[in-house]
């Protein structure tokens, strides 16, 4: 089992692959694709998110699509790439791929909330926290028909499942991430909890996921 992070391995590694994650989770599909499509700038409309699901709101649902399949392959790439040079330098390149998806330079640091890129991130780190994450989402998705509080609530689901498992390095990733994912979704916490938040095929419009 992964032993926690050996922070006594060489910090230009640590670093190297921070940085390498950063760069590659800061491609801003969401807001490159939509331009390429000739739809403008997606930070003009809805929540001003680049993510999938302001993309969404365009009318364009394999855009939508791809830009999730983006984002979530951008981590598992992230993870997966810096493999070679052990869990550490790939645990680094995952917290780095994160926080270049919710903080893009390219962007003036204004990016996702990095649902898809924590997916992805779990999938190529250890591909059954993915399926925990996502079966509990789907779950919490159909009993509550919130999008954002199934997510939320999944992220914690995957540091208790692994910790349990005493996978610590990865427990210890996904604790931060689910803290930064916690975080940009203060709007949706709000939301949810003055009872305003849009449901699952509601008809709430107006609501900024």
């Amino acid at each position: 089992m992964p032993d926690p992070i050996n922070w006594s391995l060489s910090w230009p590694y640590l670093l190297t692959a921070l940085v390498f994650g950063y760069l590659l989770g800061s491609i801003p599909f969401g807001y490159l694709l939509t331009r390429f499509a000739g739809l403008g700038d997606v930070r003009s409309i809805g929540s001003g998110n680049i993510g999938a699901t302001n993309v969404l709101r365009t009318g364009n649902k394999p855009l939508a699509a791809l830009t999730l399949l983006g984002d979530l392959l951008k981590g598992t790439a992230a993870v997966q790439l810096a493999l070679s040079y052990g869990l550490d330098t790939a645990v680094m390149a995952g917290l780095g791929a994160f926080l270049g998806h919710l903080f893009p330079i390219w962007l003036k640091f204004k990016g996702g909330k990095g649902v898809a890129t924590f997916i992805g991130i779990t999938l190529g780190l250890y591909w059954p926290s993915a399926l925990v994450f996502a079966g509990s989402w789907l779950v919490l998705a159909f009993v509550s028909r919130y999008s954002s509080l199934s997510a939320l609530i999944s992220s914690v689901i995957v540091v208790i499942f692994t910790a349990f498992l005493n996978y610590w390095q990865f427990a210890e990733l996904y604790a931060v991430l689910t803290i930064l994912l916690w975080l940009k979704h203060h709007q949706n916490i709000r939301r949810l909890l003055k009872g305003k938040e849009s449901k699952i095929g509601g008809s709430k419009a107006a609501d900024k996921a």
